[in-house]
């Protein structure tokens, strides 16, 4: 029932480009469990499968489009900013096997990161603190603290 009722919420007050209210969306997101700090925005068109495995701490941005499939938890840190289009994705498939299995491991954003445009970030993978990755990048591996990657794969630019 939770879970429908979540689809039927979100549908209306989050994937719509609707220039809603965002602390009427960290508001709903909080009644279905997920665990977000003060001065948050979320923008229009954000798509978070399950608010009871998400927790945003204190002033992040998520922009338009954003999607965090979230099979398992997904943690972003403060003074983040999450911008247009990227994915946080916390499951996969195994298509080494028959049973084609899903696999889902944990995304921690660490504190004052940015996950830039159109960024894939996939399944297990922790972005260290003051670290960004550049727009359109596919991270499949940790990135470091105070570090830049960019590209497909991601690969390290510049420490700071």
């Amino acid at each position: 029932m939770t879970e429908a009722l979540w689809l039927v919420l979100k549908s209306i007050l989050f994937m719509p480009s609707l220039p809603l209210p965002s602390n009427l969306r960290v508001w709903v997101l909080r009644r279905f469990g997920a665990a977000i700090g003060r001065g948050v925005v979320i923008r229009s068109q954000v798509d978070i499968t399950f608010p009871w495995r998400l927790t945003i701490g204190d002033d992040v941005w998520i922009g338009e489009g954003v999607k965090i499939l979230n099979l398992a938890p997904v943690t972003i840190g403060n003074d983040c900013c999450v911008s247009q289009r990227a994915f946080l994705c916390t499951g996969s498939h195994r298509f080494d096997l028959p049973g084609f299995d899903l696999v889902t491991r944990p995304i921690v954003v660490h504190e004052g990161s940015w996950i830039t445009a159109s960024v894939f970030v996939a399944p297990g993978v922790s972005i260290g603190p003051n670290s960004m990755c550049a727009a359109g990048s596919v991270v499949f591996k940790d990135v470091p603290p105070n570090t830049t990657v960019i590209g497909n794969p991601a690969h390290f630019k510049s420490q700071a």
